[in-house]
């Protein structure tokens, strides 16, 4: 097949594509059909006409339902990506001929929730009143995927991507980064300590994917050991929790002006920071709203 062949092919195709976007969201003919607002028969017809343009079936019949084949699942990909784009492309349009009507869909780590994200926020919207945000949290890995697939517009996160990923990033400020041990724990007494002076010690951890989790191996690894992992989590107030509760000690931020009942917050020698930072897609044009709200954030630091 030859590229003004697949150029035609494609033309016929892209009306339907929501359908097969639908059906890879929902995994049922019935809710893709609500979901579009069209008849379930007309649906199926749909799927049909693209197995039958494509040249292989796009699903198959399993049990009382259908799930997409191998070559469904590519296409799906391909639907969900183009009509993204599309969505995207509306988007600029719609807020290039009123930028303060804008959305910006903004990632960040549950850590920066507690007060950097509404200070960005308040401050923001002092000045563009109608502009919407959608708020999406989750580990560094998560965010940093939806950035790159364009499920969100900026992120939040530290450390930051390097820019070989097809990101850029800006340095917002850096964080020092503290043990924190039980009250107990035979060095809590101590200004300053060496990470290899844990080796030892259990840690709690956030999970894999956490950009704290990964900052910790590392640290760990260039002190010559792996932390033995006795508890991980998703929230760094839960890890807290565990760590006053004697159950392990964990690499932190601090907690505010002083720490939580049954804490001690170590500093680090030598000193140990993570750059928090601002990232957002290299070859994506941003909307005037998106836009606009990086530059505050930017210019703001």
């Amino acid at each position: 097949m030859n590229e003004s062949a697949d150029t035609g092919l494609a033309a016929r195709l892209a009306p339907n594509l929501a359908v097969l976007h639908a059906l890879a969201q929902t995994g049922n003919v019935t809710k893709a059909a609500e979901l579009l607002g069209v008849p379930q028969p007309t649906v199926s017809r749909r799927l049909a006409a693209l197995g039958t343009a494509v040249g292989a079936p796009l699903t198959v019949t399993e049990g009382r339902g259908v799930r997409l084949t191998r070559a469904g699942e590519l296409f799906a990909t391909t639907a969900t990506r183009t009509l993204g784009t599309l969505e995207h492309g509306l988007r600029q349009v719609r807020e290039e001929i009123d930028p303060e009507l804008g959305h910006v869909k903004l990632g960040f780590l549950h850590l920066l929730g507690r007060a950097l994200v509404p200070e960005l926020l308040r401050g923001f919207r002092q000045r563009h009143p109608h502009v919407r945000f959608s708020l999406i949290q989750g580990s560094r890995k998560d965010i940093l995927d939806q950035l790159t697939r364009g499920a969100v517009d900026l992120a939040l996160v530290a450390p930051l991507p390097q820019s070989e990923s097809g990101l850029t990033g800006f340095v917002l400020a850096e964080q020092e980064l503290f043990l924190a041990v039980p009250v107990e724990h035979q060095l809590a007494g101590r200004d300053r300590v060496g990470i290899a002076e844990f080796a030892d010690d259990e840690f709690v951890l956030l999970e894999s994917g956490y950009g704290l989790r990964q900052i910790t191996d590392e640290l760990c690894a260039e002190a010559g050991f792996s932390p033995k992992v006795a508890f991980e989590g998703q929230e760094s107030d839960t890890v807290r929790g565990l760590v006053a509760a004697g159950l392990g000690v964990a690499l932190l931020p601090r907690f505010g002006s002083a720490p939580p009942a049954g804490v001690v917050e170590l500093p680090l020698s030598p000193r140990v920071t993570r750059s928090i930072g601002l990232a957002w897609p290299t070859r994506h044009t941003l909307t005037p709203a998106v836009r606009a709200f990086r530059d505050y954030v930017t210019a703001r630091s």
